[in-house]
């Protein structure tokens, strides 16, 4: 292959076979001279996991478009695990390395994670969650104390916090669901005390619930993030505070686990409680337009294809620095049916309809900031004529 030359999208996922088995047998060198930049992303989810899955099935579609090659590492929710993979892919043998890797800050792990790639030669970029401030006085900014972190990327979570919030608090004042004190009394099932995403949600939760004036949060608990625990703990909430009609949770697997436990108990949702909910999977989206789930947001599932734009701008020499090199973006919006379609029928399966080139300065010289909000994602992206049979299409 000619230097300069593109592939097309049907021949870059045709060759999706020839460039795993470059990773696998460690003709990097190769790859890189036919496909470009070598991408590594440290995924803190598991391979089954829908959401972090989603996550790397869309950054595959952008590594696609942007002639990247990308590997996928999971840590399946084991926080030493990424450890283990960070030093694997530092130790591999130089011309083995990766150009980048995208790491997450997933339960604290940023900082040691920079420490571990310093020196190996690998840029870093850190996607989803930034260090926190106390973090950053260990860590410095990016391109300093370490000279080959180049940035970070993250949706502005707590608007994903608020948008639920209010949203539920609106819909429970119109249903008249006050207790006998006149205030709205709530639950929260929170995904956890250290992921600086998971601190910005319950932020911004904290922030529509102050400027409400009329809503009790009765008690607070952490779910991990996992549908089963809470399950669990609503069971246990219920009982102890009958009073409380809505039900705050940080992900849609706690929100559907907390849905489960009402219905074992012969509650109906929407109705005895309302509940709400972030992250678009296909189940959270029907539960949306059943009614069980009265509020959703979702949208930064796309902030790993996003990095990838970003760093293929980087490599070619249109840095975001201009920009600013710890960016936190708009891309939560707060879904009803008629934006749950759009999502539907304009991503297609796994980002697959979407031209991640459209948003590159590297492709498009007279772009000179980036957007993107679900809005401009949906806009630029035309609707698929192909439906796909895979109800777990996106994240």
């Amino acid at each position: 292959m000619s230097p300069g030359t593109r592939l097309s999208r049907g021949a870059l996922r045709a060759a999706a076979p020839a460039l795993r088995a470059c990773a696998w047998f460690g003709l990097a060198l190769a790859c890189a001279d036919a496909f470009g930049q070598r991408v590594a992303f440290v995924n803190p989810g598991k391979a089954e996991e829908f959401y972090w899955a989603g996550v790397a099935r869309c950054m595959q579609s952008a590594a696609q478009d942007l002639g990247q090659t990308l590997e996928v590492h999971y840590a399946e929710r084991e926080h030493l695990r990424v450890f283990q993979i960070a030093r694997g892919i530092a130790a591999l043998p130089p011309a083995q390395r990766p150009d980048y890797v995208v790491i997450t800050n997933d339960y604290g792990t940023g900082p040691e994670l920079l420490n571990i790639f310093e020196g190996s030669g690998i840029r870093v970029f850190m996607a989803y969650s930034k260090p926190t401030a106390e973090e950053m006085t260990r860590t410095g900014m990016p391109r300093r104390k370490h000279k080959l972190w180049i940035g970070s990327l993250e949706p502005r979570a707590q608007d994903a916090g608020y948008l639920t919030a209010r949203a539920l608090i609106t819909q429970a004042r119109a249903a008249g669901l006050q207790a006998q004190d006149g205030k709205l009394h709530m639950l929260v099932i929170a995904g956890d005390r250290s992921t600086p995403s998971s601190i910005a949600r319950n932020d911004g939760m904290r922030q529509a619930v102050r400027e409400a004036g009329d809503v009790v949060i009765d008690q607070e608990v952490y779910g991990a993030w996992s549908r089963e625990k809470a399950s669990e703990q609503a069971t246990v909430l219920f009982q102890r505070h009958p009073q409380a009609r809505l039900l705050w949770a940080g992900n849609d697997l706690m929100a559907l686990g907390a849905i489960s436990a009402l219905e074992q108990r012969g509650g109906v949702p929407g109705r005895s409680v309302l509940f709400s909910g972030i992250n678009t999977s296909a189940e959270a989206l029907r539960a949306k337009e059943s009614g069980r789930l009265a509020a959703l947001a979702g949208g930064h599932f796309i902030t790993g294809a996003w990095s990838l734009v970003m760093i293929h701008d980087h490599y070619n020499g249109h840095d975001f620095a201009d920009e600013g090199l710890m960016q936190e973006r708009r891309m939560f919006a707060l879904f009803d049916g008629k934006l749950a379609q759009a999502l539907r029928a304009r991503l297609g399966p796994g980002c697959d309809d979407v031209d991640f080139r459209r948003f590159s300065k590297t492709h498009n010289p007279s772009l000179r900031s980036y957007d993107f909000s679900m809005e401009r994602l949906l806009k630029d992206t035309p609707q698929s004529n192909e439906r796909s049979a895979d109800d777990r299409a996106l994240p």
